[in-house]
């Protein structure tokens, strides 16, 4: 065991009576689910199924998404296991799994924790979707000899000068993937200048997810009760939402009864704004601004829409998923702070179908032109589907690769 191990490892152990502490705090906030907190410590009441067992991890709801289709794929073979980190994407996995796959909490990088996890699941093959590893999990996956591949992995600059200086400690974070599936040719570049083996450069799952669903029927009622036109922002943060409401306004000279449509990255926001609210059963109002709050009915709000502004980018978030909303036809608009989604957005920026703003006003106007003119707005859409078309078979590539590991 190298220094890093027992270092990090007799850290974990001081410290998890702390973590019991905060995962009951988080609990209290609605940030856990009470009755489901054993499962952050490795304990769960499900049964581990017979047979090949493929262990998927996911942090939160963008992961999950992304990886939901290979685990359709993966299901039609074997049982999976999903474990996340956050509520939302739990309630993700409770609408969205087949039957043959499971959720469960993943426990907090405590070794002790851990090893009750891994006793307990006996996964045939490990898999981490984008960037979310831990030095216990990895080391108790090791000894266990449990393969462990990485699947749509990205890599900043940044973040590849910090893995170099933590790969003098412990090499075994990055090295000891079996396969390493990345996004982009720039990620691959990165991860092998930091030794990393079998860099497959397949191309970003997140554009091969299905559309995001929306039920038929809401979405008749809420076009039919919507008293004119619209446009969405979706994805905000807290300073964000300010913006759009001054664009709004502003917008509203021109176009009286303009609705405009917040969705908050976080629903449980929707409290903080006096606007009508959709968690509420309110409709929308002519003229004002109207709050998508609720969960899983984001692809709603896309149909409805001509276009989307894409929240995290007019303040230091580095940027969401552009792909979704354009993938359904939806041309977009972001902010100036992509550092995140550098990819998407160059890919949207040749295919015309991109508008980047600074503030309320570049934000207006741009919005504004493509009320104006649906003809353009309708040609940037097309375009913008075109920009993520073409990686269909992905997610069933990636599925055969994992069940051949798992062997």
């Amino acid at each position: 065991m190298s220094i890093f191990n027992s270092v990090y490892g007799a850290a974990g152990w001081l410290a998890a009576p702390a973590l019991r502490r905060m995962l009951a705090r988080r609990a209290g906030r609605g940030k856990e689910i009470a009755a489901r907190l054993p499962e952050r410590y490795g304990i769960t009441a499900l049964p581990r199924p017979a047979g090949r067992l493929v262990w998927v991890h996911a942090a939160s709801v963008g992961e999950t998404m992304s990886v939901l289709p290979v685990i359709d794929a993966l299901a039609a073979e074997c049982e999976v296991l999903l474990t996340t980190g956050t509520v939302t994407s739990a309630n993700l996995a409770a609408a969205r799994l087949p039957p043959q796959a499971r959720h469960q909490f993943v426990p907090l990088d405590v070794p002790a924790w851990v090893a009750a996890f891994l006793d307990h699941w006996r996964p045939d093959c490990a898999v981490f979707v984008e960037s979310e590893i831990w030095p216990a999990m990895l080391r108790g996956l090791d000894a266990r000899g449990i393969p462990r591949l990485l699947v749509n992995a990205s890599m900043s600059e940044r973040s590849a000068r910090r893995w170099r200086y933590v790969s003098r400690l412990e090499d075994t974070l990055i090295f000891g993937f079996r396969y390493v599936h990345v996004q982009t040719a720039r990620d691959a570049e990165r991860f092998k200048s930091l030794g990393a083996a079998g860099i497959l450069d397949w191309g970003n799952l997140k554009y091969a997810a299905p559309p995001l669903p929306a039920d038929a029927g809401a979405l008749a009622d809420l076009r039919a009760a919507i008293p004119g036109p619209v446009w969405l922002a979706a994805s905000t943060h807290e300073g964000e939402e300010a913006i759009i409401i001054a664009a709004h306004e502003r917008m509203k000279a021109d176009v009286p009864d303009l609705v405009t449509i917040i969705a908050p990255r976080h629903a449980e926001r929707g409290g903080e704004f006096s606007s009508p609210r959709r968690s509420l059963g309110q409709a929308p109002v002519a003229g004002e601004v109207y709050i998508a709050d609720t969960m899983g009915e984001l692809g709603l709000f896309y149909r409805l829409a001509p276009f989307a502004f894409i929240g995290g980018s007019l303040v230091n978030i580095g940027g969401h998923n552009l792909a979704e909303a354009a993938r359904l036809g939806i041309p977009v608009i972001t902010g100036p702070y992509t550092g995140e989604i550098a990819e998407q957005v160059a890919a949207l920026r040749e295919m015309r179908a991109i508008r980047e703003v600074t503030d309320a006003a570049s934000l207006a106007e741009a919005a504004t032109a493509w009320l104006r003119d649906e003809v353009v707005a309708r040609a940037a859409g097309q375009a913008a589907a075109l920009a993520f078309a073409g990686l269909e078979e992905l997610p069933g590539r990636l599925a055969r690769l994992i069940l051949e590991t798992a062997l």
